[in-house]
């Protein structure tokens, strides 16, 4: 990660309370502390956050998060299983594999799948911009396949 959500939020001119700007550092150190494939909810975002401060309330964690996805600090997914799930924006492009029984999420990068898209825009007469892509499966053993 080149920039830290906090770095983004004074880029933006998104103004860091001490409560804010915990929140942000607890966000931006999500995957390094939590694994890779996290992507936490509001409610694991506040568990995580009230460890550091326990006067930050639930409310706040839910403002905090809306103003920072609003920025376009935080992208927000509606990965299935009702919980919207968040991520920082300052990372790279990738796509998600979610397993619908353990809800492990792993992020990928497929050359092949960025460049059918791009074929299928061309195809139907678009230009690709942006596009979000999300997988589910469950895990199987080699046996099963």
């Amino acid at each position: 990660m080149s920039d830290t959500i906090e770095q983004q939020c004074l880029s933006k001119g998104v103004k860091l309370t001490e409560q804010r700007r915990i929140i942000a550092k607890v966000i931006s150190e999500s995957k390094s502390a939590y694994g890779e494939s996290d992507h936490p909810d509001v409610d694991e975002l506040y568990s995580r956050v009230s460890k550091v401060d326990p006067k930050i309330s639930i409310a706040t964690v839910y403002r905090t998060v809306k103003l920072f996805e609003e920025a376009g600090i935080l992208t927000k997914h509606d990965f299935k299983g009702g919980k919207a799930r968040y991520e920082a924006m300052i990372e790279s492009h990738h796509d998600h594999l979610i397993d619908i029984k353990s809800g492990e999420i792993i992020e990928f990068v497929d050359e092949e799948i960025e460049e059918l898209q791009k074929k299928v825009a061309k195809k139907y007469g678009y230009k690709l911009v942006d596009h979000k892509l999300e997988l589910y499966g469950v895990k199987v053993n080699s046996k099963d396949e």
